[in-house]
């Protein structure tokens, strides 16, 4: 699909993000709202994007390094002492896309970027919570479903917590193993 940029946050998509968010997520008790959004991208602004499709707002992603195994709590605010600054994993808080332009393989492309960028900085995992089961669209990236790790209630009873291991290079395969003990073997996210 050409026409397509990612970019970083820009103050004016702020209306645009918060209105997205809401028809993604309001219905089903899961809407964050415009402070707790804006918390998540002032903690990492370099790791929070938009995509656009041929000039216009077509998405957004927020992620922020976050500790493996923990994540934001949907009910708060990101608190400036909840961030890790040694932190080895960066969490994909959120991540819609527009809905005209779902099923195109768009998420999977922020997604994609968001690895790249967490690679190059060193981190060793990226970590989501799949919500209203989609852990079946994460799954096949690579991510992992870690059923043994808690998320806060904020989050609805079918949110599952997922991770996935970094390669050192990406070969576009989901990774077949890990050096990180707390992963295992080969090991707020939704789709649209």
């Amino acid at each position: 699909m050409d026409g397509i940029r990612i970019r970083s946050v820009h103050e004016d998509d702020w209306d645009a993000i918060v209105a997205l968010e809401a028809r993604a997520y309001a219905a089903g008790g899961l809407s964050e709202g415009r402070e707790a959004l804006r918390s998540r991208h002032d903690a990492s602004p370099g790791t929070c994007f938009v995509l656009e499709h041929r000039g216009r707002f077509g998405g957004y992603l927020l992620a922020l390094p976050y500790p493996l195994f923990r994540c934001p709590d949907l009910s708060r605010a990101e608190a400036a002492i909840a961030m890790d600054a040694d932190a080895t994993n960066m969490h994909a808080h959120d991540l819609v896309i527009a809905e005209e332009l779902r099923g195109r393989g768009l998420a999977h492309r922020l997604l994609r970027h968001l690895e790249d960028l967490a690679r190059a900085g060193g981190y060793r995992t990226v970590s989501l919570v799949a919500v209203r089961g989609s852990h079946v669209v994460w799954t096949p990236l690579g991510y992992r479903v870690r059923p043994e790790i808690g998320v806060p209630a904020s989050y609805g009873s079918e949110a599952v917590y997922m991770a996935m291991p970094l390669s050192p290079d990406r070969t576009g395969a989901p990774p077949t193993h890990t050096t990180d003990p707390h992963l295992g073997s080969p090991f707020r996210a939704e789709v649209g």
